[in-house]
C-alpha cells in the first residue's frame, strides 16, 4: 500500500509540530502522535493497518527498529518521522503519545513498562509478555500510570466473534463442556532448517536485539522471524496459542485454568528450533470444561470440522473462523431422545481487516480513555494460559494454578519458571 497525498501530509504533520514546538497532549478532537518500535514484518503490519488513520487523527512522527534496513523502508514511507534504534531515545520524545510495540516477544515487557512510566499509552503485539512475572508488572505500570494499554489479539475487535459470545452467553449451545483450537501446518522434514553461527547483517545491532537475554551468536535460524521456534525468545504456543485462548475464554467468560497438562516433543522435525513440532495441551476449568491446544507441525491434515476453533455444547457444536461460523444441532445419544436440540446455524462473517479495526478501538481509546477491546489485564490473562502450558511441559507434570496468587500450588520447584533473570545491564521496574 503506497501513502496518498493525504497521509503523507498527515505523517509528516506531527514532526513539524515537534520542530515548531507547538504539540500538545491527545484528547477527543486532538490528532495522535504515534512512535512504532520494532518496525519489520509484524511491525510493518501494524504500520499498514495505521495508514488508513493517517490524515485524520493520527500522525506517525517516530520510528524504531535495531536493525536499519526496516528504518530505511518506512522512513522513505513515512518522510519527516523520527528514526531510532534504541527505544528509549524514542520515549524521550515528549509530543509522543501512543506506541505501538511489535519487537520480539522477549523484548515486550521492558519497553511497555518504560513507554507506560514515561506517559505513553500502548499498543503491544502478542504474546504480551515472555513470563507471567512479565506480565503481571506490564499490568501495574499500565494501572499506576493510567495508561490505555491494548494487546494485539485481534479477534477481540471481531463483530461476528462478539456475536458468537452472545449466542453462547445465551446458552444457545447448551453447557460447552469442551473447547479445541488448533496450529497445523507440515513443516517436515527441515523445518526452519539449520544454520552455523555468523556475523550478524550489516546494519543490525545484535546485541540489541537481544536486550535481556542471554548473550550468544548470531544465528540466521534466529533473527528477523524465526526466533518463534526458540524458547528464549518466543514459543509456538505462545505465537499462535494465545489468540485462540483469548477468544476462547472470552466467549465461554473465563478468567484462568484450575490446571493445565500438556504433552509433546520434537519427533519429526530436523532443525535447529529447541520447542516441540508436535505437542497437545489440556486446560481444565472450575466451571466443569475442558479447553485442548494442539501444535501439530509435522502433520498438516485439517484436525476439524472446519474453522480454526470448536465449541461443543449440550444442544450443539459451533465451528468459528474469519470466514464466518456453524452450528451443528447435537441429537441425544445412548439412553437419550434421538431428536435434533437445535436448528443449525450458518452465519457468514463481515468483519473486514481486523488489524485495523483493533488499531482503530486503541486510537479511539486513546482519546475517550475508555478501556479497549483487549485491555492489557486481559491480555495478561490469556497469554498465561501459553506460558502454563509450557510450564506444564517443561516440568513433565499436571500443574494446578491459583490465578489470584499466580502461582503454582502443587509443583513448587515449577514456579522458578514464572520469571528468568535478565541479563545485565537489564531489569524491570
Amino acid at each position: 500500500m503506497e501513502l496518498t497525498r493525504r497521509e503523507f501530509a498527515g505523517a509528516t504533520a506531527g514532526a513539524m509540530a515537534i520542530a515548531s514546538g507547538s504539540a500538545k497532549a491527545a484528547g477527543p478532537g486532538d490528532r495522535i502522535r504515534a512512535g512504532f518500535i520494532g518496525i519489520s514484518n509484524r511491525g510493518g503490519q501494524l504500520l499498514d493497518a495505521a495508514l488508513p488513520n493517517v490524515g485524520k487523527d493520527l500522525d506517525i512522527v517516530a520510528l524504531c527498529d535495531v536493525s536499519q534496513t526496516p528504518l530505511d523502508k518506512w522512513s522513505a514511507r513515512i518522510p519527516g518521522a523520527k528514526t531510532y534504534h534504541d527505544y528509549r531515545k524514542l520515549l524521550e520524545q515528549k509530543d509522543i503519545d501512543a506506541v505501538f510495540i511489535a519487537t520480539p516477544d522477549h523484548w515486550h515487557a521492558l519497553i511497555a513498562i518504560a513507554a507506560c512510566d514515561a506517559g505513553k499509552d500502548v499498543y503491544c503485539e502478542k504474546p504480551l509478555s515472555l513470563t507471567i512475572h512479565e506480565g503481571r508488572r506490564m499490568v501495574e505500570a499500565a494501572r499506576r500510570n493510567n495508561r490505555i494499554f491494548q494487546v494485539g489479539l485481534q479477534r477481540r475487535s471481531s463483530p461476528m466473534y462478539r456475536d458468537v459470545r452472545k449466542l453462547v452467553q445465551a446458552d444457545t449451545l447448551g453447557k460447552v463442556t469442551v473447547a479445541r483450537a488448533y496450529r497445523i501446518t507440515n513443516m517436515y522434514p527441515n523445518g526452519i532448517g539449520i544454520a552455523p553461527d555468523s556475523d550478524p547483517p550489516p546494519g543490525l545491532d545484535w546485541d540489541m536485539w537481544l536486550g535481556p537475554a542471554p548473550k550468544r551468536p548470531f544465528n540466521p535460524n534466529i533473527a528477523p522471524y524465526k526466533f518463534r521456534w526458540w524458547k528464549q525468545y518466543s514459543s509456538q504456543v505462545a505465537n499462535w496459542g494465545v489468540h485462540y485462548f483469548d477468544i476462547i475464554r472470552h466467549i465461554l467468560g473465563e478468567t484462568a485454568p484450575l490446571s493445565v497438562s500438556a504433552h509433546g516433543g520434537k519427533f519429526a522435525v530436523n532443525d535447529s528450533r529447541d520447542i516441540p513440532d508436535t505437542m497437545e495441551v489440556t486446560f481444565e476449568f472450575a466451571s466443569g470444561r475442558l479447553m485442548l491446544f494442539g501444535q501439530y507441525e509435522a502433520s498438516g491434515v485439517d484436525a476439524m470440522r472446519r474453522g480454526e476453533l470448536e465449541l461443543r455444547g449440550t444442544k450443539g457444536a459451533l465451528y468459528a473462523d474469519e470466514k464466518g461460523y456453524e452450528v451443528v444441532p447435537e441429537r441425544g445419544g445412548q439412553f437419550q431422545s434421538p431428536e435434533p436440540r437445535m436448528k443449525p446455524i450458518d452465519v457468514v462473517a463481515n468483519d473486514g481487516n481486523l488489524d485495523r479495526l483493533h488499531v482503530r478501538n486503541f486510537l479511539d481509546c486513546v482519546k475517550s480513555r475508555a478501556t479497549p477491546n483487549a485491555d492489557v489485564e486481559e491480555g495478561h490473562r490469556s497469554t498465561t494460559f501459553a506460558h502454563l502450558a509450557n510450564i506444564a511441559l517443561a516440568t513433565k507434570s499436571r500443574i494446578e494454578w491459583d490465578a489470584r496468587e499466580e502461582r503454582i500450588v502443587n509443583n513448587r520447584a515449577a514456579n522458578s519458571l514464572l520469571h528468568y533473570t535478565y541479563r545485565a545491564p537489564w531489569k524491570l521496574t
